[in-house]
């Protein structure tokens, strides 16, 4: 910290990737709270200019509200690094390794956490024919919010026709049924489980649109489950190296029992909008959200 009566926080928002606009959603939020928490707050809108931007404002923090590319997978992370200002979440190892969900789940299989099979593909051979049996999911090897997901249900004729703004290279995964649980871990403490209830597929809409899903907290779910889900979102957040604040997703089909009990992906990022998954566990277990963005300031670091 510098020697300022009132530390500097700026707070990154909005930059480049698929999910700019729900990152300014979550900033805005932030800095409002962050406000609230008595920090001297400068919002910045991360572009082309940022690092002259941060050499004018001087912050003694960066809160990093960045989702998706550029801002989730270590680049930042790296241009903070460099600049020697501390941040928030985690560093650029930890980043760059849960955005690439082939990694993360090479890393998951290595800690002994379940998972299903999964395979990296050309967009155009996707497009093409069924690179397994149906169901399965095509989704973007390294983006999040349920971005360019496509699901292929059993009994498909077809293959899925993929928009030419998906990657060149895809990942191709086997459909995990059942229910989508949450847990997300703040510092070294799994929080609990959510069980998010939609109509249909957690889609992007449903994850950012008010009443787009209905959030069970905790989830009304068996101890053992409740307790798998909260030990493996705790390995999942060390073995990938995870620091301040992650959330780890689950599917559990509760015909098979612990069986049933899959990891999808860990966001080092979890949105910080008032429909975010996040927020409400650390509220459920008593940190206001003023108090989970001060918990993160207070918890900045470079060498992360």
């Amino acid at each position: 910290m510098s020697g300022r009566t009132v530390p500097r926080v700026a707070v990154l928002m909005g930059g480049f990737s698929a999910e700019r606009e729900v990152s300014l959603s979550s900033g805005r939020e932030c800095a409002k709270a962050l406000v609230e928490a008595g920090y001297d707050v400068v919002e910045v809108d991360a572009d082309a200019t940022l690092v002259d931007r941060l050499a004018h404002v001087k912050p003694d923090v960066v809160f990093n509200a960045l989702h998706g590319r550029w801002g989730e997978d270590g680049c930042v992370q790296g241009i903070l690094e460099w600049l020697r200002i501390p941040y928030t979440h985690s560093g650029v190892l930890a980043s760059a390794l849960a955005m690439d969900k082939q990694r993360t789940k090479s890393t998951y299989q290595a800690a002994g956490l379940p998972v299903v099979p999964s395979l990296l593909a050309a967009r155009d051979e996707v497009s093409q024919r069924h690179m397994m049996d149906a169901p399965y999911v095509v989704k973007p090897a390294n983006e999040g919010s349920s971005v360019g997901v496509y699901i292929v249900h059993a009994g498909a004729n077809r293959p899925p026709q993929l928009s030419p703004e998906m990657p060149d290279v895809v990942m191709v995964e086997a459909y995990a049924a059942g229910r989508e649980l949450t847990t997300a871990v703040l510092g070294d403490r799994a929080l609990t489980v959510t069980d998010i209830i939609t109509d249909g597929w957690y889609d992007y809409n449903a994850k950012y649109s008010v009443g787009g899903s209905r959030h069970e907290i905790p989830a009304n779910i068996p101890v053992q489950i409740y307790d798998a889900c909260m030990d493996y979102a705790l390995r999942a957040h060390r073995a990938l190296g995870c620091r301040g604040l992650s959330r780890t997703d689950f599917r559990w089909d509760e015909t098979r029992g612990l069986d049933g009990l899959i990891l999808l992906e860990t966001n080092t990022q979890p949105g910080m909008t008032p429909t975010s998954l996040a927020p409400e566990q650390a509220a459920w277990a008593g940190i206001s959200f003023p108090e989970l963005c001060r918990w993160l300031v207070e918890d900045a670091s470079c060498g992360r």
